[in-house]
């Protein structure tokens, strides 16, 4: 990675590299500029003692410093431990300290205090670096004071960095990645360098990107997701814009106009569903011209995806239906939209086809923490809903007979930190690593993720339930739903919890003149109730019968991270939820026992 990064800057030194919000609006540096404070910030690690492997973990959201972090921890042939700042004071000492971590980049005060909180359990911890946060002199060190510790380390060792970037090795930790994991406690991921070099090299295969392309980059860069992106902009050199703050994306989107953005579904539902019930409380004229114009964009890009070309009526029908709706869909992004990238979790075919119609194609992935974030990737030229690509080159496929995925390749990491068991229990001696992933390949190579084999669930009779299609497909349908979890392991018939999107929820509940405009009793009223449920019969119309939601319950809060019953990557907690709701679950069944 330290190697990548200089072979960037020697090939594009006054390219633009980064651009990033400030008080007087976005600021840009150039690789040149970006080199020469990762320099001084890795000679000022050198300076406090970090040789090759030592752990330096980041506590921040998304943002330019924490790229020079990243970069400067790999200049000094460090291993970055990346920590969510949603993390809770216990959390971050765990991972701190797990991993070795001896100096930690904190974002701000409130990072600083769940340290210092917890500084007796971080005995390994030589100094704390802050962005922004108060330094005290001694244990907590400001960004400029580690630069200048860097300034006097170069002036004594001139080419200290130069030599530490020559000693790193492919087989070196580059990074460790704790994963959230929607069950038991995070398991610390080893990705050597070898992982994201050959990440960026395999897109550079996919002739997806080139350096006129650019990013807009708002996904934590502690995620697997982040660092791949991250990655990627070094292998190929285009710029981009970072702004972690999941409240501005729309907001930005429209000023920093990129040509591609990457999130989890949950960023792309978000946008569809505030569209959608947008246009159903205008009604009448309005709502049947978007009706009228999303369906002559689907006929053209089904058209476009079976490479045919559609007939004259309909392309003279697709210029006014671009020009009076689906154009203004696009500037809601900024307007140079090229393609967006969906991963971490799975895609409601719908939302795609949605997207697809408006002229904004979303290309599928599929990966995990352990394979780099990076395995199978949808080409834009064969785009087919449901499907998330085929294999990057170098990395190998396989579906055992209880459908489990198997993915081998120069991407998968080296194992969990300090746990040889749990690494043994899923890489195998001739490097096959089990996804824990159910799904099929297609003859063309294709992959099609069915569900995550755990959750897999059972009724009493007998009949298999994969819970995330049916959930995936629920938010499609209702612009109000944040999150489903349907439940019927061990039971007769499903049943699901229901949480609404708080934005979404009291703008419907002000256009049915509902007095309330608090989420718990707008999420009680019954007018609300009346809705959803119909978007359940709607969802129980395109399910098998035993797939069918027989009773649903609307929590009077939407769930979070925060609260531990959302992964950082927004994916449900589903043991958690089924645990801490377990009452609640038990009322739909009547008394009914468990099991």
């Amino acid at each position: 990675m330290a190697r990548l990064f200089r072979d960037r800057v020697t090939a594009t030194p006054d390219a633009e590299a980064f651009r990033f919000p400030t008080d007087s609006g976005w600021q840009s540096v150039t690789w040149a500029q970006v080199e020469d404070t990762v320099r001084t910030m890795a000679a000022g690690l050198l300076e406090l003692g970090v040789r090759p492997e030592d752990r330096v973990a980041i506590v921040s959201n998304t943002r330019v410093e924490w790229i020079y972090a990243d970069l400067a921890v790999m200049c000094a042939a460090g291993a970055t431990t990346t920590v969510y700042p949603t993390t809770g004071a216990e959390g971050v000492a765990f991972i701190v300290s797990d991993s070795g971590s001896r100096i930690v980049f904190a974002e701000d005060d409130a990072q600083i205090d769940k340290l210092k909180e917890q500084r007796d359990h971080l005995p390994d911890v030589v100094r704390v670096v802050t962005f922004d946060g108060t330094a005290d002199g001694e244990w907590v060190l400001a960004l400029e004071e580690l630069q200048a510790l860097g300034a006097k380390h170069l002036v004594a060792h001139p080419t200290a960095v130069d030599e530490s970037v020559a000693a790193v090795q492919p087989e070196h930790l580059a990074t460790l990645i704790y994963t959230s994991g929607t069950t038991g406690p995070p398991k610390g991921v080893e990705l050597p360098h070898r992982c994201w070099t050959y990440i960026g090299a395999g897109a550079t295969t996919l002739d997806l990107l080139s350096p006129s392309d650019l990013q807009y980059l708002w996904v934590p860069l502690a995620h697997a997701f982040g660092k791949m992106l991250e990655t990627v902009q070094l292998q190929v050199g285009f710029p981009t814009a970072l702004d972690g703050r999941v409240d501005k994306i729309v907001e930005n989107l429209a000023v920093v106009r990129p040509t591609f953005m990457a999130g989890p579904p949950r960023i792309f539902e978000k946008v569809h569903s505030k569209v959608v019930q947008g246009i159903e409380e205008q009604g009448g004229l309005r709502h049947q011209l978007y009706k009228w114009a999303f369906g002559v964009g689907d006929r053209v890009a089904r058209a476009r995806l079976d490479q045919q070309r559609p007939n004259p009526l309909v392309r003279a029908q697709f210029v006014l239906a671009d020009r009076l709706v689906l154009s203004q869909i696009r500037a809601r992004l900024g307007g140079r939209i090229r393609f967006l990238v969906s991963g971490s979790a799975a895609l409601s075919t719908d939302v795609a086809r949605w997207f697809h119609a408006a002229g904004l194609p979303i290309i599928e992935g599929y990966a995990l923490t352990e394979t780099s974030s990076g395995a199978c990737i949808t080409r834009l030229d064969d785009l087919q809903f449901g499907i998330v690509g085929p294999p990057l080159a170098g990395t190998e496929l396989k579906v055992a007979d209880d459908g489990e995925i198997f993915i081998r390749g120069p991407g998968v990491m080296r194992g969990y930190h300090n746990l040889p068991e749990a690494s043994a229990e899923v890489l195998d001696e001739d490097g096959w690593f089990a996804t824990g992933d159910v799904g099929e390949i297609d003859d063309q190579g294709r992959l099609r993720i069915t569900d995550r084999k755990k959750d897999l669930v059972k009724t009493s009779g007998g009949k298999y339930i994969a819970p995330q299609a049916i959930e995936v497909m629920f938010k499609a349908i209702c612009p109000l739903a944040s999150q489903m979890l349907v439940h019927a392991d061990g039971r007769n018939y499903a049943t699901a919890l229901v949480t609404l999107d708080p934005e979404a929820l009291l703008q419907w509940g002000r256009a049915q003149g509902l007095a309330a405009t608090d989420y718990a009793p707008l999420a009680a009223d019954p007018a609300v109730r009346s809705y959803v449920g119909s978007c359940v019969e709607v969802l129980n119309g395109r399910v098998n019968r035993w797939e069918t939601i027989k009773e649903f319950r609307i929590l009077d809060h939407d769930l979070s991270v925060d609260d531990g019953e959302l992964t950082p990557s927004m994916k449900v907690r589903r043991k958690v939820m089924e645990s801490r709701y377990r009452p609640l679950l038990d009322s739909m069944y009547d008394g009914q026992p468990h099991g």
